[in-house]
């Protein structure tokens, strides 16, 4: 080969060097939705939506949504991330999480995270301080409670730390209350409190099914410190108060019996999962509870905004 052969090599060898190093740099959709847990996300934004709705009476506005979606939806994705961000070293001892983009190096330099998810927490949510002080509020109290408050200091420390944790999602309810202009309406507070009493439901059924995990990452969560069955009354109590919120959601001048009767059928499916777990707190019992909690609070506020908006 001549030295023009090598040189014409070089010279259309970087077209395709660009792509790969585009390729190997820029993650994937299916990475990304992981890193910022996206399921999660759009569960939050379902509740926050609920708190919109209540606090409407009805229909918000298409403004009022289209803000709540777009600054609940970064704020709640760049904190994901960085609890992500924060918990890959005690990730890569859990099965459950091993396979997480930090730490299966499919990220392979995870340098740039905290300030990409600071940012889409940050900017947002400050964007709006001038007319809405109230939802840059919750959209950072949220924030704060979810990355600062539960993952950095009280998951590593104490079996609390879902049960205080659980505020992050009440946050997101009465961020949704605030982008209407009304984050003090009963229904939306009722609705918050919802929101924090589900959350060690949902999550100390999945700590059940994963408690080995859990004890292998030295984090803990209440199936660790105590026995299988005593966390499962606790979860029993949990579930107890939820629905027994959920019910009472009934009651608010925007609802009625469009909303009662599926979340009523939800609740006995509910009390029903939670009881079997109690007579045999095994794995397969308590992954059901936990996709049960997930569909209860969907139904909750499925139906909340169906029955608003009629």
């Amino acid at each position: 080969m001549s030295p023009f052969e090598s040189e014409t090599t070089i010279v259309n060898a970087p077209p395709q060097t660009f792509v790969g190093i585009v390729r190997a740099n820029v993650p994937s959709l299916k990475t990304l939705t992981v890193l910022f847990k996206l399921r999660i996300v759009v569960l939050l934004l379902v509740a926050a939506m609920g708190g919109a709705f209540l606090a409407a009476n009805g229909m918000p506005g298409i403004g009022a949504l289209s803000l709540l979606l777009v600054t609940g939806g970064f704020a709640a994705a760049g904190s994901s991330a960085l609890n992500q961000y924060f918990e890959r070293d005690s990730d890569r001892l859990m099965k459950r999480t091993s396979k997480r983009p930090l730490v299966d190096g499919t990220i392979a330099r995870p340098g740039w995270v905290p300030y990409v998810a600071g940012a889409m927490i940050l900017v947002p949510s400050l964007a709006v301080l001038p007319f809405n002080p109230a939802l840059t509020f919750f959209l950072l109290l949220g924030a704060a409670i979810y990355v600062f408050l539960y993952t950095l200091y009280l998951k590593p420390r104490t079996l609390l730390n879902i049960v205080i944790g659980g505020a992050a999602g009440s946050a997101a309810v009465l961020s949704g209350s605030a982008a209407v202009g009304n984050w003090s309406d009963p229904g939306a507070v009722v609705l918050a409190f919802l929101l924090f009493l589900w959350t060690p439901t949902h999550f100390w059924s999945l700590a059940i099914a994963y408690k080995d995990d859990y004890a292998r990452s030295n984090t803990p969560m209440l199936p660790v410190q105590t026995s299988a069955r005593a966390a499962a009354w606790w979860v029993m109590v949990h579930t107890v108060a939820t629905v027994f919120a959920a019910l009472m959601l009934a009651f608010h001048p925007a609802l009625g019996w469009i909303y009662a009767v599926p979340v009523g059928i939800a609740t006995i499916d509910m009390l029903v999962r939670n009881v079997k777990l109690l007579k045999s707190p095994n794995k397969k019992l308590a992954m059901s509870l936990f996709k049960a909690s997930n569909f209860y609070l969907l139904i909750v506020m499925l139906m909340l905004g169906i029955d608003a908006m009629i």
